[in-house]
C-alpha cells in the first residue's frame, strides 16, 4: 500500500463572500506542490452561516464545479464542506471530489445546537467512507467530533479489516473551546486506531466568534504528528500505511470492542 500524502489548509474566511472565498483558496492552493488530497474548513466558501436562504448553492453551483476543477487540475482528492440546497432542504454538505471530478457526499449528522443550525438545516443519516489510493477515509464535519459511536471504527463483516485508515473532520471550531477540539482530536486516533486529520479555520467570524485553528495528524497511537495555532497555514505530509497496519497487528484492540448497531432516522425539514 502506498503512502498518503495529503495536504490541510487553515484559513481566515471571507464572511458570506463565496467568490472572494475561492479566489483566496485558489492562491493557496496554487503553492501545493503534488498532494493526493487537499482538506478544506467547514463551509469554506462562507463561513459558518445560517443564512442559507442567500448563500446555499445546487450541487452543480459554482463552489463544487470550482473543486471539480481544482481537482482534476491537480489530480487529487479535494474536501470541504458547503451551504447546499436539495429538495427544499438545506445541509451542511462535506463534498468530496476524487481526482477525475466525480463527487461523493456527507450531510453532517450532528447540528450544533447552540446555534440556530438545526433549525436551518437538515441532518444526515449516512456516513460515508471513501477510497483513495488503497486507503479508506472517513469525512466527518466538526460537532460530530464530539459523538465517539458515530465516528466508530468498526470491522468489516466480510474481511475482518478496519472500515477506515484516515478519519477526517473540516471545521469551524471556536477558540473557547479548542482544548476540547485537540483533546478530542487525540481521543478520536487512539479509540479508533486511525490517523485523524482535523482542519479548522482562523480568525474571527461576523459575530465576534474568533477561531485559532489548531489543525492538526495525529497517528493511531494518540501523537501529534502536526499542529499549528492562530495563524494561517498551508502543510503537507505522509501518511505511512506500513506503520499504521503493524501497529494494528501488534495492538489489536479493534476486534475487543462491543458490537452494536446504531439506528439513525432521517429527519425531514421543509422551507
Amino acid at each position: 500500500m502506498n503512502n498518503l500524502r495529503i495536504s490541510l489548509i487553515q484559513s481566515y474566511l471571507h464572511w458570506e463572500n463565496i467568490p472572494a472565498n475561492l479566489a483566496m483558496f485558489s492562491e493557496k492552493i496554487d503553492t501545493l506542490q503534488p498532494t493526493d488530497l487537499i482538506i478544506l474548513p467547514e463551509m469554506f466558501s462562507t463561513g459558518f452561516s445560517m443564512n442559507a436562504q442567500q448563500l446555499a448553492e445546487e450541487m452543480h453551483g459554482q463552489s463544487v464545479q470550482w473543486m471539480q476543477k481544482i481537482a482534476r487540475q491537480k489530480q487529487c482528492a479535494v474536501t470541504g464542506s458547503l451551504i447546499i440546497t436539495e429538495e427544499d432542504s438545506y445541509y451542511n454538505r462535506l463534498v468530496w471530489v476524487n481526482p477525475d471530478g466525480s463527487v461523493q457526499t456527507y450531510d453532517k449528522r450532528h447540528l450544533f445546537s447552540l446555534s440556530d443550525e438545526p433549525k436551518v438545516f437538515s441532518p444526515g443519516s449516512e456516513r460515508l467512507i471513501v477510497e483513495l489510493k488503497g486507503w479508506k477515509i472517513c469525512p466527518l464535519v466538526c460537532y460530530d467530533l464530539r459523538f465517539p459511536v458515530w465516528s466508530r471504527n468498526g470491522l468489516n463483516s466480510e474481511t475482518g479489516e478496519p472500515q477506515y485508515d484516515l478519519l477526517v473532520y473540516v471545521a469551524n471550531w471556536p477558540e473557547r473551546r479548542s482544548h476540547a477540539w485537540k483533546s478530542l482530536l487525540t481521543a478520536r486516533a487512539i479509540e479508533n486506531q486511525s490517523y485523524v486529520v482535523g482542519v479548522n479555520r482562523v480568525g474571527a467570524d461576523a459575530s465576534g466568534i474568533n477561531h485559532t485553528g489548531d489543525s492538526m495528524v495525529i497517528d493511531a497511537l494518540g501523537k501529534t504528528i502536526y499542529h499549528k495555532a492562530d495563524e494561517e497555514d498551508i502543510f503537507t505530509c505522509e501518511l505511512s500505511y506500513e506503520e499504521l497496519k503493524k501497529l494494528r497487528s501488534q495492538l489489536p484492540f479493534l476486534k475487543d470492542a462491543d458490537a452494536f448497531v446504531l439506528n439513525v432516522k432521517q429527519k425531514i425539514k421543509s422551507h
